[in-house]
């Protein structure tokens, strides 16, 4: 098997040919795996899976970002990490700034649509294989169904992180006839599914695909209680997501890469380490947008002053003591270019031929730290320090950075795991969702997060509106993209920005 999932047409046979579909949700598949003569053979069915995996690298016509950018995009430009460089677009300026209209085109959320219809296609139709090939077991195909409904939960889990109420929609499209108008679900219900779908998933997916790489590049056991983990803490269920924590700990599968001089090459160059649990792996024939992002004469985005002043801080007194994931892991200081997707031998480039750096979804330390803030809100303040200096450990994370927060003081605790979180997790799209998910608690009894980091990112003339803004729970999600209004008249704009 090779080394990492290949981008892939799903099944140039059996294209379908059609008018194109203006419609909402944009949701037939241009890829030929809808129409219901294809679904024979269990060859078929795993080509399908195959092509909900591709699907996620870039979008199959080739029209839209990829999923990662968008991932990327919503996770960390509303952050105090990033800033805009040369080439950022007015859009992207936009959201940094808490500049946002439902004309701007990272309110898009079609592409996360296009993949969950893909994943709807399979959950419909690969069932019908058992009565055709009779090679085909139930196990196996639970097992494939596991796979496109923790995916489907996935994403899901972004739109309502994202934009709160959504549209829930579980039934594919297989043409412009079978295209549905529908309102939006509560951000609740659509968790509530995303708890089902996680739940078939971990009762029948599988723990290994007997391949390392292969076990990174595609969703098994562990990522399912990783999400799960991620989902409880969304949902305030600490005792869950301890125990979703727990049984990835407990495998003993997993381990923190050591933090010497070949942490960056294994971690973030090479990908598919032992500390890895769920990665997009991008490759040759299929090569990351991150690289015009971030490396070139136009780059969109470098990092901020604040990280390595304030999120890792500077040693000057010793310049070779210092948190390996600041200089040459997450950024490289001369320039503050963001390091961690375009890195090679600091603090020399990769190549752009070469830029398939893959995008994180989990690894281990973020289970380690997910446990910790899940043991903060349990009042077990000693357990979750100890999770977080194992992180620190690794790190060489400095003594400046060192809040040293008393075990009894769940805000304390609180602040020094978001800001561990930060460094660990330096421009791998988390880092809005983190402060989110921690200043929303109790009925945003700890907006003061939300609102220090705002006013860091957010500076001159914008700084005050940004600030009242974000004081207003509706305004933390983004608005449904306007053309979405007028192709569904069933759509109601979010509250915010009506």
């Amino acid at each position: 098997m090779k080394k990492k999932l290949l981008y892939i047409v799903l099944v140039s046979a059996t294209i379908i040919t059609g008018t194109s579909c203006n419609k909402w949700l944009t949701l037939q598949p241009q890829d030929g795996i809808t129409r219901q003569e294809f679904w024979e053979t269990k060859e078929q069915i795993q080509s399908a899976v195959t092509g909900c995996y591709a699907s996620l690298l870039a979008d199959p016509a080739g029209t839209d970002r990829p999923l990662p950018e968008y991932m990327f995009l919503w996770g960390e430009l509303r952050s105090d990490m990033i800033t805009g460089g040369f080439g950022v677009t007015n859009d992207e300026n936009d959201l940094m700034t808490a500049n946002v209209l439902p004309t701007n085109t990272l309110a898009k959320w079609s592409a996360v649509y296009k993949t969950i219809n893909y994943c709807n296609t399979v959950v419909d139709f690969a069932p019908q294989v058992l009565n055709n090939d009779n090679t085909l077991t139930q196990t196996q195909l639970n097992a494939w169904l596991a796979e496109v409904r923790a995916m489907r939960a996935w994403l899901y889990f972004y739109l309502v992180r994202t934009f709160r109420d959504v549209p829930l929609k579980l039934k594919s499209t297989s043409s412009d006839l079978d295209l549905q108008q529908l309102a939006k679900t509560s951000g609740d219900s659509v968790l509530m599914q995303i708890n089902a779908d996680l739940a078939y998933a971990d009762s029948n997916i599988v723990f290994s695909y007997g391949a390392s790489a292969t076990d990174k590049g595609r969703i098994t056991k562990y990522t399912v209680k990783a999400m799960q983990a991620d989902v409880f803490l969304w949902q305030d269920k600490y005792t869950e997501a301890a125990a979703a924590c727990d049984f990835v700990i407990n495998s003993g599968k997993f381990g923190l890469i050591k933090g010497d001089g070949g942490w960056f090459n294994t971690l973030y160059y090479t990908g598919n380490s032992n500390e890895s649990i769920f990665e997009l792996q991008y490759d040759a024939q299929r090569l990351n947008s991150f690289y015009t992002m971030f490396a070139t004469n136009k780059q969109r985005f470098i990092a901020t002053n604040y990280v390595m002043d304030q999120v890792y801080t500077i040693d000057l007194t010793n310049d070779q003591n210092y948190d390996i994931r600041g200089q040459g892991g997450a950024v490289r200081t001369s320039d503050n270019l963001i390091w961690k997707y375009v890195g090679f031998n600091y603090p020399s480039l990769r190549t752009q031929d070469i830029s398939y750096a893959h995008w994180f979804v989990y690894r281990y330390a973020d289970i380690l730290l997910m446990k910790a803030e899940a043991l903060i809100q349990l009042n077990r303040g000693s357990e979750a320090l100890a999770y977080i200096y194992q992180v620190r450990k690794r790190a060489n994370a400095l003594v400046a950075t060192d809040l040293n927060p008393s075990p009894a003081d769940k805000n304390g605790l609180t602040d020094f795991l978001i800001a561990e979180r930060a460094r660990e997790f330096a421009f791998e799209g988390k880092r809005w969702f983190d402060v989110l998910r921690n200043s929303k608690r109790n009925s945003f009894e700890r907006i003061d997060i939300l609102i220090n980091m705002t006013a860091r990112a957010v500076l001159g003339p914008r700084q005050q509106s940004a600030i009242n803004k974000y004081k207003n729970p509706d305004a933390l999600y983004l608005p449904i993209y306007y053309t979405e209004l007028l192709s569904d008249p069933n759509l109601i704009q979010n509250p915010y920005y009506k």
